[in-house]
């Protein structure tokens, strides 16, 4: 069989399905996956064919499956999300166990007729931004091998950029599902905190992280959401979500934008943010600038802070016993724990609590936010000289996002000179993520637009159009 599947969106893998025997749909995916390489930084495991077909079986034993949305779609989990089947190391192998179960959402969505076809690269412990602090390999962008995937959902952007799975799930705690978007010229959909059932996810600050979403199109990223937000009594950070949820921020949203963007010396970026404010702007979206100091001071906060205690809780009986079987540069990040008493967490979270309110008050006008998903395109050499600084400086329109409880969307938003992407993320408050989706849809429907590393482009009125 051809592996044509390659590059397929949502809606091309469930027509297919669909329309052929069970014993072609299965051998479709079968084809698709023997394309992966061993040694494919992307991916920590490649599912086996025994494993694909139980998989299948299990889809098969459900009720008119072909019914199902998503039904012999493949997808494309972050390897610190259980996948029964395959084992989870969260990019250490000192740290890998084999779960006797799917997560919640992986239970999900292969309810809802998906199916995983891998677990992919990341930063350890789901620590950074950049996608180059894994003993599995540096993962670069889909677009260029020189230049950084991003992270720590590093695989999971990079295999949907290429084509290798229809969609793909991250885990986003301070940036992660949106900056890798934009360095793989994706959508990148980062749910309302406990939306998305984080049981059967290793946490890496539990009451901040969120699953999200990798999807070639709005639409695809929609459809994710609409199977996977669900309300999930196990996980005590899960929260139900409103009906209805807003579905628009009205005909002339109100978005705040940075009064003095940061590029830290980069000059590629900032011409592509004044296109895409002109873009949004002509879409009806009213954009203000506004002093981004006290969501800049929020975000610090993540890294600064006791917050990295409860990256400790997940690796302390690692780090206290064999610490030299963790990448350097993550456990240099999580035993700064160590220097944090029981009173400095109070302090921090009473200034977080402080900030977050200075932050509610100032732009309490406002529907949302609208700011580039990252300040920087960096190349894999340099990050890996200067792990720590160049990691900091790309989570500063990200970190403050779930602090404040906030939803966002990544969008691409063009080319740098250089040929890699950029892109641009539009926030709001709790429970807005339709209209976020909507906002999106107003600007990218009316064009077209590359997807991902693909040579396919988008269809203007036809391919984001999620409402």
């Amino acid at each position: 069989m051809s592996v044509e599947t390659i590059g397929w969106s949502i809606p091309q893998w469930l027509e297919a399905q669909r329309a052929a025997s069970p014993e072609e749909g299965l051998a479709r995916i079968v084809a698709q996956v023997k394309t992966f390489k061993p040694d494919d930084v992307a991916f920590i495991t490649i599912a086996s064919e025994d494993v694909l077909k139980q998989q299948w079986a299990e889809l098969q034993s459900i009720p008119n499956a072909k019914d199902l949305p998503l039904y012999g779609v493949p997808f494309a989990p972050k390897d610190n999300i259980d996948v029964a089947g395959m084992p989870t190391t969260v990019a250490c192998p000192a740290f890998k166990y084999d779960p006797t179960e799917d997560a919640v959402i992986i239970k999900t969505l292969k309810a809802a007729g998906a199916i995983p076809i891998c677990k992919t690269n990341l930063d350890q412990f789901a620590t950074g931004l950049v996608g180059t602090r894994s003993p599995y390999g540096a993962v670069p962008s889909a677009l260029n091998d020189a230049y950084c995937s991003g992270g720590s959902s590093s695989g999971s952007a990079n295999v949907v950029s290429r084509g290798l799975a229809a969609f793909s799930l991250g885990t986003d705690t301070a940036g992660s599902g949106r900056v890798p978007a934009m360095h793989n010229n994706l959508i990148g959909l980062k749910p309302s905190r406990g939306a998305f059932s984080a049981t059967g996810v290793v946490p890496a600050c539990r009451e901040l992280d969120c699953v999200s979403v990798f999807a070639q199109t709005l639409p695809d990223a929609k459809l994710i959401f609409d199977i996977a937000a669900k309300y999930d009594p196990v996980d005590s950070y899960s929260r139900p979500l409103p009906t209805p949820m807003p579905a628009s921020f009205g005909a002339k949203p109100r978005l705040a934008i940075p009064d003095v963007p940061l590029w830290f010396d980069d000059v590629q970026n900032a011409p592509l943010w004044e296109k895409a404010l002109d873009e949004y702007r002509a879409a009806g979206v009213e954009l203000v600038p506004m002093d981004f100091d006290p969501m800049y001071r929020l975000g610090k906060c993540l890294y600064e802070g006791p917050w990295v205690a409860e990256r400790y809780t997940v690796v302390r009986k690692l780090i206290e016993s064999d610490p030299e079987a963790m990448d350097p540069t993550v456990r240099s990040i999580i035993a700064l724990a160590n220097k944090f008493s029981a009173a400095d967490q109070f302090d921090w979270e009473h200034l977080r609590r402080d900030l977050v309110r200075e932050i509610e008050t100032k732009f309490a006008d406002f529907d949302g936010f609208f700011v580039p998903t990252a300040p920087l395109s960096p190349k894999i050499k340099e990050v890996q000289a200067d792990p720590v600084a160049r990691n900091a400086k790309q989570g500063t329109y990200t970190n403050f996002v779930n602090f404040s409880d906030f939803a966002a969307l990544a969008v691409p938003a063009g080319f740098r000179e250089d040929g890699m992407p950029f892109g641009v993320t539009i926030i709001g408050r709790k429970h807005t993520d339709y209209a976020l989706l909507e906002i999106a849809q107003n600007v990218l429907s009316k064009k077209t637009r590359k997807i991902g590393a693909l040579t396919k482009e988008t269809e203007p009125l036809k391919s984001d159009v999620v409402f």
